[in-house]
Order: structure tokens, then sequence, then C-alpha cells
């Protein structure tokens, strides 16, 4: 059996910014168009209008300052509210391959590897572009890669879950080295006109490249990985392929887009990622206290504090459980590789750390690593 070492991680950021005072000046512009046209209905108690947003409702409630997306204009216009993404032809790279290759260079070059010396490549994302052929065959492609590529959805939870997929293979031989490739346009599934979640989602695309410990000068070796699910519809979005088969099915549908029940996830996901945490360092023999840095998936700073406060059993010291939603917002899969890519430099070897995602299915992931 082979150990599982990263070696690289690569992050893609927009260059597009949208502020919390940006989306809330839009939203609100939104919000008085809609109940002028719907001032009738409102005054007669068929439609409710529409509250306004604050900055102060956004930062209180999750703990965002700002976000990165593909495109701001088309999220930005009160009479539009989503991105306007330019048509592509066949024969140029997807707008997904397109920002994941970014950052699979980025995690090469730090692991000082090429795409032909990869066999396999994962992209583990919460939504794609297209049904097939598979995003990571084209990344696969672009690369240069040999071997096979595929894609897999666990949601919020796709990138911890791919790690594992992709840990297995090289723990048994079937590969030798693997990027494990998170391209999140969640600027596409999120809806912008919903007050509760219109500041949620933000755009980034994450890349893990895995080798063999007999590979690997350096890294992090994965020293165990751990996933659950249990369905719940609690999050979710009822988009697909069968969408035009229905009567309603090319109609403007709220439950085409993200939706969720946000009081019942929190009280829900929270005890489970907490007991699927404990588990792990229990079954791999790792104290709560060996523990130098927990990588959280970074849905709001709420959730962060709670999971980080149960986990270590106190209050989470300055940079134990560091936060990037302030910045990135939720990236879905992305953001505990965001957190890892960006505050694990300073660790040392033998000290130990934590990766962890959840989200939707409810799934939750969560990988056991120490600095060689």
């Amino acid at each position: 059996m082979h150990q599982p070492v990263i070696t690289g991680t690569g992050v893609f950021t927009p260059q597009n910014v949208i502020t919390n005072a940006e989306l809330v000046d839009a939203f609100n512009a939104y919000a008085d168009l809609f109940n002028a046209e719907n001032a009738e209905a409102i005054a007669a108690g068929e439609v409710q209008a529409k509250d306004h947003s604050s900055v102060e409702f956004i930062l209180k409630a999750s703990g965002i300052e700002q976000r990165y997306v593909m495109d701001k204009d088309g999220v930005l216009d009160p009479t539009r509210m989503y991105p306007r993404l330019r048509q592509r032809s066949d024969d140029e790279p997807g707008i997904m391959a397109e920002i994941a290759l970014d950052a699979c260079h980025k995690a090469l070059a730090m692991a000082g590897r090429t795409g032909e010396e990869v066999d396999l490549v994962i992209c583990a994302a919460s939504n794609m572009e297209r049904a097939y052929p598979a995003i990571a065959i084209e990344i696969q492609k672009l690369l240069g890669a040999g071997g096979f590529a595929f894609d897999m959805n666990v949601a919020c939870s796709s990138a911890t879950f791919g790690i594992q997929a992709a840990a297995d293979m090289i723990r048994t031989g079937s590969v030798r080295r693997a990027l494990v490739v998170n391209p999140e346009i969640t600027s596409g599934h999120l809806e912008w006109r919903d007050r509760d979640c219109h500041f949620i989602f933000g755009d980034v695309a994450t890349a893990t490249l895995i080798e063999r410990r007999e590979d690997a000068p350096h890294g992090f070796l994965i020293r165990s990985t751990r996933c659950a699910t249990e369905f719940s519809n609690n999050i979710r979005n009822n988009n697909g392929f069968l969408r035009r088969t229905r009567p309603d099915g090319v109609a403007d549908r709220r439950d085409m887009q993200f939706m969720q029940e946000g009081r019942k996830v929190f009280k829900e996901v929270m005890p489970m990622v907490a007991k699927h945490i404990h588990e792990h360092l229990s079954e791999t023999g790792v104290s709560p206290d060996d523990l130098h840095r927990l990588w959280l998936h970074q849905a709001n700073k709420t959730m962060n504090d709670f999971l980080g406060k149960k986990v270590l059993g106190r209050d989470p010291e300055p940079g134990e459980q560091p936060n990037i939603l302030q910045d990135y917002a939720n990236t879905s899969s992305a953001g505990s590789i965001i957190a890892f890519a960006k505050y694990s430099d300073d660790f040392q070897p033998g000290e130990i750390g934590l990766i962890c995602s959840f989200g939707a299915g409810y799934s939750v992931g969560s990988v056991v690593v120490e600095r060689i």
C-alpha cells in the first residue's frame, strides 16, 4: 500500500469583485422595481413586497464582506440579476475547464510537476456546465495528462470526497499522481433576487495535487480520510436535464436555483459534522489537542466558530481556524481548499491539521494531514 501526499495546491481567483455595498445597491434597486411593477397585487395582499437588504444584515448573517465573480455587470443589473457569460463554441475550452486549468498549473508548479505526469483528474464541484463529456476529461486533455478522468458531485463536500477517492486509488497503486479540481462558478446557481441568500456565494477554482510518498520530497501526508452522507432536502437545486419534460419546465421557477432552509441546516448539520470529526480523529488516533489547524468549509462565520469550539473543546486561538469567506464568500467545495492553500505554509514536520467540508446531501468529508 502506498501513502498519498498532497504536494501542491492552486487557487484561481476571478478579477471581478462585488462588495456588500454594491450588492445591496443592486438588490434594493431590483426590489424597488419589483414592488412598483406589482403594486396592485401587493396592495391586495396577493403578492408579498420585497424588503431591502443591507450591508449590516449581510455581515451579521454570514461574516462575508465581498465575493469574486466571473461576471459582475450581469449580477448587478437590477433587470437581470445573474451572470452574463458568453456562448463558447465546441472547439474552445469551456469556462469551467479554463479556470480549472489555471488552478491546476499553480498546483503543479508548486510541486515541480507537469501535466504529463498526472494520470488521474477528478473534477469535483457542486455544478457542471454540461452532462457530458466530463469536464474532467476536458481538463485532462488541456493538461496533456494521461490515465483517466471523471466528474463527481457531492455539492459542498465535493473536494474532500474527491481527495478520498484519489487518495484511495493512490494507496492501492491504480494511479501514481492525481489532481482533484474544484471549479466553482456558484454565481450561476445563486438566486441573486432572494434577500435571504443573495449574498452567500462567490466564484473560484482550486486544485490539489496528490502523489505517492515515494515521489514526494515534501508536502502533507494524508493520514486518513472519512466521508459520510445522510439524505436531506433542506439544501437543494431542482434543475436538471429532465426540466423540459415537465409542464412548467421552462418557467422562471425559484426551485431551479440554490435553495436552503437555513435554520434547519444549522440545527441538523452542525451536530453531524462535529460528531463526524470527533469519530474520525478517534479512529485515526489523533486527539483534538494534537490539531495545529482546522481548515473548514467556508459557509458562514457562525458555523465555523461553532465547529471550532466543538472540535477543540474551547475557543480556537488566532490562526487555528482561519476564515477566508470574508473575502471569497461561500465557494462551495473550494472553500476549505482555499483556506488550506493560504494557511498551511507555516506548518512544521509532524504538525497535524484537518480539512473538512460539508453541505447538501447532507454530506461531510474530512481529511487528516501531517506535514512531512
